[in-house]
């Protein structure tokens, strides 16, 4: 099983692994050549996140985009997100290409540039939860309120984000489901080696939306597939 950092950079290695008989599946991102990927429709949960803030917004306000390391997943979510946006012909995205880096410190960072930079943010879809925590911080640090924050991952931090009456701006994330992911992966796996061909080498998962309001429902990443 292969979580890669570079999609296309793997593909040599890959290669090699398949030459001496190794199945490899790619798990959460795309990875060339792999015999199989199974990961979470980034697409439309990129969608699903950007569309709750054009709804929440009334279809009108500024909102940003925050960007992260180029690898498929990430791609996919901005795309779903720009789909949303561009379908709401009064929403402006001020930015789209700052590289959060996947991590608090630097969603923290990125928006504390656009804090200094633009004086009125509606919104912001961060590409993944901890940059939604560190952009709910920088907000917090100065003073701003009022900005709705969406992600991506479903992840616990971000579950006691949304249970967190201090960080009501951090309103939505589309989860994800690592521990499906990883078990079909397996499944899948197994599979191939047994001389079974997939149907489909590209398996996408649905995401959905967890909010403030139905965060006391969600089951989380401790959930196992039988959940």
């Amino acid at each position: 099983l292969l979580n890669p950092a570079d999609s296309k950079a793997i593909g040599p290695a890959i290669k090699k692994a398949q030459a001496a008989g190794i199945v490899v599946v790619a798990v959460d991102t795309f990875a060339e050549g792999a015999d199989a990927v199974v990961t979470t429709n980034n697409v439309q949960a990129g969608e699903i996140a950007c569309q709750f803030i054009v709804d929440k917004l009334g279809g009108k306000g500024n909102v940003i985009i925050q960007n992260g390391p180029q690898v498929s997943a990430v791609i996919d979510r901005v795309n779903g997100c720009k789909n949303a946006f561009e379908a709401a012909p009064n929403i402006v995205v001020l930015s789209a290409d700052q590289d959060g880096k996947g991590s608090r410190e630097g969603g923290m960072n990125v928006m504390q540039g656009h804090l200094t930079r633009f004086s009125t943010i509606d919104a912001v879809f961060a590409i993944n939860d901890p940059q939604a925590i560190g952009t709910d911080l920088a907000a917090r640090q100065q003073g701003r309120t009022g900005i709705v924050i969406t992600s991506v991952d479903g992840a616990p931090d971000i579950e006691t984000a949304l249970k967190d009456p201090k960080s009501v701006m951090i309103e939505a994330s589309a989860s994800q489901n690592p521990y499906k992911m990883a078990a079909r992966a397996v499944e899948l796996g197994v599979a191939i080696l047994n001389g079974e061909k997939p149907a489909n080498p590209l398996e996408l998962m649905d995401s959905h939306l967890v909010t403030r309001e139905n965060v006391g429902e969600y089951v989380g990443w401790a959930a196992t597939p039988k959940d």
